[in-house]
């Protein structure tokens, strides 16, 4: 029987400490490539960190603009294989006739990697095409409700406890009320499987949500964000300069650096106030 994917891995490592050197067990992230298909043809293939697969294509199928709500995905399964050797690492999606993507088109824009996102993928110029709609600008938010984000996000992170080395990404609501937390050994992974949970929850788009991510704010999490509508982007470190021109432009807030008690805002600073 084949072996399901696992998030975290165990292995043995020789531990240096002060000049005393021991044999221990080490957890590890889980890396293993995860293919999207559409019907019988491949789309994607993205190293992630095995769990919550569904919710990643879900959530890559929406934030790259394949479909644009809940009902355009008919079924989304894992896909086992001939005889198992796919096991857990194949999603099959059936999209309605009118979200069936030109593969000619797109194939060449799809490939994932943990440390760069979507490789490939045309200049900010193509997501401007896009006509993505500015999130709600009637959002506001409490800072002393954001300071206290990181530490809740930190505390829910179960996988990095044991291995130190994965991305989170979280929803809160206005009152910094946890909605779901994903980990993955990529951050834009991490932020696919929160957004494809709300849309298969049918709560996108997200006009009154925070996503909080654990490391920088790229250019590519600001993207995924604004299509799912939400408001306000967070990260514990800094954004990159093509994520502040995305979100100057298409008005949405954008904080990096939260840390402790401070936090600077990039963009749309108009949004953090007393609500």
């Amino acid at each position: 029987m084949a072996r399901k994917p696992r998030s975290v891995d165990l292995t043995q490592v020789t531990e240096w400490d002060d000049g005393k050197i021991r044999r221990k067990e080490d957890y590890l992230a889980a890396e293993e490539p995860l293919e999207i298909r559409i019907g019988d043809d491949p789309l994607s293939v993205t190293m992630r960190t095995p769990g919550h697969d569904l919710e990643l294509a879900a959530g890559f199928l929406f934030t790259e603009g394949l479909v644009q709500r809940r009902a355009q995905i008919i079924t989304l399964e894992e896909d086992a294989g001939a005889a198992g050797e796919n096991r857990g690492n194949v999603v099959l999606a059936k999209l309605a006739p009118e979200a069936a993507p030109d593969f000619e088109k797109m194939r060449r824009h799809f490939f994932a990697a943990s440390s760069c996102g979507i490789c490939g993928k045309a200049s900010i110029d193509s997501v401007r095409a896009r006509t993505l709609v500015p999130p709600n600008p009637d959002f506001r938010l409490d800072p002393e409700v954001l300071v206290r984000l990181p530490e809740m996000l930190r505390a829910s992170q179960a996988v990095f406890g044991r291995t130190g080395g994965l991305h989170a990404a979280a929803l809160f609501d206005g009152a910094g009320e946890l909605l779901v937390m994903r980990e993955d050994i990529g951050r834009h992974n991490a932020v696919d499987k929160v957004i494809g949970w709300a849309l298969l929850e049918e709560r996108v788009p997200l006009g009154n949500t925070i996503l909080l991510v654990s490391g920088r704010g790229g250019f590519e999490i600001v993207q995924k964000a604004i299509v799912a509508g939400l408001p306000v982007v967070a990260s514990v470190s800094a954004p990159s300069s093509l994520a502040v021109q995305l979100a100057r432009e298409l008005g949405q807030t954008l904080i990096g650096f939260l840390r402790g008690r401070r936090f600077v805002v990039y963009a749309g600073d108009e949004r953090v106030g007393k609500t």
